[in-house]
């Protein structure tokens, strides 16, 4: 299964400049979610994060294979058409190289344990081929 933007728009609250998913290529519920983000060299966070050296701030990574995977848990768990909000509990990151502008993150989520209202999720997340950022994300979600 493939979203473009308008869809994820149905599933995430997320709004510019916070919807950090563009779309999602591969989405196999309860296996396996690809989704991707193009960074740009206009992102309002460049402006003031290394002006002279623009680097992605890790913890928008974060958001946005936290992004990916409630996208993941909301077609694993069968939730379509139910507006939900989602909390962070718990987030374990690794950062492995920097994200610059004209990178593609390709975020991978899988799963590590799913539960009725919560999950823990393992993100990695791609530039071509080179693991750039990884986390573990703890989450919990309420329907609204």
């Amino acid at each position: 299964m493939q979203l473009d933007v308008r869809e994820i728009q149905k599933i995430l609250p997320h709004r510019f400049p916070f919807l950090m998913i563009d779309k999602v290529v591969e989405c196999e519920p309860n296996q396996k979610l690809v989704a991707i983000k193009n960074v740009s060299v206009n992102e309002h966070f460049f402006v003031g994060h290394f002006p002279d050296e623009k680097v992605m701030p890790g913890v928008l990574i974060v958001e946005a294979m936290a992004q990916a995977g409630c996208i993941y848990f909301y077609y694993s768990k069968n939730m379509q058409g139910k507006n939900l909000i989602y909390y962070l509990a718990k987030v374990t990151a690794k950062f492995i190289a920097p994200v610059v502008p004209g990178d593609q993150l390709k975020i991978e989520v899988t799963t590590i344990k799913m539960l009725p209202k919560a999950g823990f999720l393992e993100t990695k997340a791609f530039v071509g081929d080179k693991l750039v950022a990884e986390a573990e994300i703890g989450f919990g979600i309420k329907e609204v």
